[in-house]
């Protein structure tokens, strides 16, 4: 079954190809990086424009790539949700559109799903069941995941989510704009120990996560600082370290709490590098998808969306996306 995705749920535009017998054929993906630069974040009108201007080109081009055409689809998955109102409409339009004229079968793919599922891309497949962390710039959630749609989240963030926290602190530093990976790489550059940062909700039970308060606290900490460069990188490191002490001490937890051995990371924040060399000390089978599925991608959206067309499931002729939704919401694939 060859199956097309299309992701468009906030500020890059993905299209890919994956076929049940064969694997992912192909995948291509457009971020506005630059066209959000100039605002220090996204803007959801102008998201949502330059979705429609790129995504019908990416889907040619994917097409044509491997000399396919749209005929050869046997079904389509489209990001339905979580994200942006605007972002998503565009996206689905396309997708559940395309379905229609083509008469083959479209599918309504959770944005969260895919980015669980993203591991599964890869030649060794993390086993089930395992946890999930889901950490990105809209969401940070432990999930246990005991089969493909049979999903229960034992804790979540209340307030900023991990990625979110990271863009708003570089924001705070004047460090430009994608903030996440650039704080990251400026940490590189921190000493360890200067500063002695918080790990919120470490000290109390349950695996959910706050990160409002540390935040603060890193503001608060640079402005009475002296505020020089070396400054900057100690207080990077001293945040960074932070907050990956806090997702392993709630991972660790998790892993004891369900009895799970294996650990799936992933999400933007997935690919920070002191994430995943601290999430290796567990003493677990950790899985992380490959540098270019962590962001938003394609290739998670026609994966999630091949597993569930194929177990039957499909849409009706209606364009409805879900800015908020969970994913306990969804049912199991069998």
């Amino acid at each position: 079954m060859l199956v097309l995705g299309i992701e468009s749920s906030c500020d890059e535009s993905g299209v890919a190809l994956y076929d049940t017998e064969k694997g992912l054929l192909a995948h291509e993906l457009y971020s506005q990086i630059e066209l959000h630069a100039e605002y220090g974040g996204v803007v959801p009108e102008l998201a949502s424009r330059d979705h429609i201007r790129k995504i019908t080109p990416l889907i040619k081009d994917i097409l044509a790539s491997q000399q396919l055409s749209l005929k050869d689809l046997d079904g389509i998955g489209y990001t339905a949700g979580p994200g942006l109102i605007g972002a998503l409409l565009v996206g689905a339009s396309i997708g559940r559109s395309l379905a229609w004229g083509l008469n083959i079968p479209a599918v309504a793919v959770h944005h969260m799903e895919g980015h669980l599922l993203a591991p599964m891309l890869e030649d060794e497949q993390p086993e089930l069941p395992f946890v999930a962390l889901l950490v990105s710039g809209g969401h940070t959630m432990l999930v246990e995941v005991k089969a493909i749609g049979d999903y229960q989240i034992l804790g979540e963030s209340l307030d900023d989510a991990a990625g979110e926290a990271f863009d708003k602190t570089a924001k705070m530093l004047d460090l430009g704009y994608p903030g996440g990976p650039i704080l990251a790489a400026l940490a590189e550059e921190g000493e360890a120990g200067i500063y002695k940062f918080p790990r919120p909700m470490v000290d109390r039970p349950g695996l959910d996560f706050s990160f409002s308060g540390l935040k603060t606290f890193t503001l608060n900490t640079w402005t009475k600082s002296t505020q020089t460069p070396q400054d900057k990188a100690n207080i990077a490191r001293a945040f960074q370290d932070a907050v990956v002490d806090t997702l392993f001490i709630k991972c660790r937890r998790a892993l004891e709490q369900t009895g799970c051995q294996n650990l799936v990371i992933a999400g933007g924040v997935g690919a920070n590098k002191a994430l995943r060399a601290k999430l290796a000390t567990l003493n677990a089978s950790v899985s992380f998808p490959r540098m270019e599925f962590c962001t938003d991608n394609g290739a998670m959206i026609a994966y999630a969306g091949a597993m569930r067309l194929k177990a039957g499931q499909l849409e009706a002729a209606v364009i409805m996306p879900r800015p908020r939704w969970s994913l306990e919401e969804l049912a199991e694939v069998v």
